[in-house]
């Protein structure tokens, strides 16, 4: 049953320590925002879930963090230049002043939606620039763990509800951003004047069938973006220039790169199965209502069952959300997610196991993956 109570159950403290240790280990969970979120993303889900691991493993100082809200504009390795920064710097501080010495802080980062992709360069990039493979992963990063984010691109059916809807005030921006795009030399493309339609089945692909020949072109795809963009938090009016368009749809440009989604989703395997650094995604899930809703729905593409990357994808049921967007904006909330306190549990789940394994390979120099799969918020 999921639960909707704000009492936090009885959870047993976990002695996981190898044995006698010269100063308790550090650990710092970092919470990373998505494209236009803010500080206030996470609402109290990191007190939360910083109080429920105290409570539950011995030896260990838990501290949760929310890195300082970042323009989400540009190029999105901008972005991890400026965490990979802040991150080292923040390890240095806390590992001089805990004594313990290099890698006593254990880091688990999370991301919401595009902050899950920010996240996951970083540990990669953090991985792939040490002298050899046979250094220890520095700083000690244990797990990356996103929530809602589009590791294989935006389901088609939230692109083609949120272009429905946005598409009469998108046809009165259009004729200025597609004639600023002509102007630059740009490949040819016309404002629709007609509402985009949908194949609302899933795809492989982050586009899949739903998208006009327009969008694949630079043009199309800005007029799109502007449309997702400006009604994603409803924060700004969507009568956007063409300099925000541009600014936003490179920052969330590698959306369209198909090749490199699935290449950074096989880095991410590869990492937790040759570090130990897990990986697992938490996303929406909204069941089944017939005859409206005959089809289960959520806001990203999930990865095909016969790759590794599958059993990492862990859904997170919401049966209050009236749709995937809502439901994706809504996800750290009792109010807009009745899944809300199972999925804290479920996470301090994974970052406890994580601690147990790090500490197991410390002590015995052995590796220990947890099996994949096991844990869900689905009741079907």
């Amino acid at each position: 049953m999921v639960s909707n109570s704000p009492k936090e159950p009885s959870i047993a403290a976990i002695d996981c320590a190898p044995g006698t240790q010269s100063a308790p280990d550090q650990l710092l969970i970092v919470f990373v925002h998505g494209f236009k979120g803010t500080d206030e993303t996470f609402g109290a889900f990191p007190k939360r879930l910083q109080h429920i691991l105290a409570e539950s493993i011995n030896n260990i100082s838990v501290e949760c963090i929310v890195f300082p809200a970042y323009e989400t504009k540009g190029d999105l390795n901008e972005a991890v230049i400026r965490l990979s920064d802040w991150l080292t710097t923040i390890t240095v501080e806390k590992e001089v002043a805990s004594g313990g010495g290099a890698g006593n802080v254990k880091i688990v980062l999370c991301g919401h939606s595009m902050g899950g992709l920010l996240i996951a360069d970083t540990l990669l990039q953090f991985a792939h620039t040490r002298p050899d493979k046979l250094c220890p992963l520095w700083p000690k990063i244990i797990a990356c763990i996103a929530f809602d984010t589009p590791y294989l691109g935006l389901h088609p059916y939230v692109f083609k509800n949120t272009v429905t809807k946005a598409a009469n005030t998108v046809q009165t921006v259009g004729s200025t951003i597609f004639g600023a795009l002509a102007g630059l030399g740009t490949k040819k493309a016309t404002a629709p004047s007609q509402p985009i339609t949908s194949d609302s089945q899933t795809s492989a692909s982050p586009w899949g069938k739903w998208v006009a020949p327009t969008a694949y072109a630079f043009g199309g795809a800005v007029l799109a973006g502007a449309a997702v963009g400006g009604a994603y938090y409803k924060r700004e009016d969507i009568n956007v220039g063409f300099t925000w368009a541009t600014d936003h749809m490179k920052y969330v440009g590698t959306l369209w790169d198909e090749e490199a989604l699935k290449k950074r989703l096989d880095a991410l395997v590869e990492i937790e199965e040759q570090e130990g650094a897990l990986f697992r995604t938490f996303y929406t899930y909204l069941p089944p209502i017939p005859p409206i809703h005959m089809s289960p729905r959520t806001f990203i593409v999930l990865p095909q069952r016969n790759i590794l990357a599958y059993s990492r994808f862990i859904p997170a049921r919401n049966t209050i959300a009236p749709d995937e967007l809502q439901a994706h904006t809504g996800m750290f909330a009792g109010k807009t997610n009745d899944g809300y306190y199972d999925l804290g549990l479920v996470t301090s789940k994974f970052i406890r196991e994580s601690i147990l394994q790090e500490r197991s390979m410390t002590k015995g120099g052995q590796k220990s993956i947890p099996e994949n799969g096991e844990t869900t918020l689905v009741r079907e």
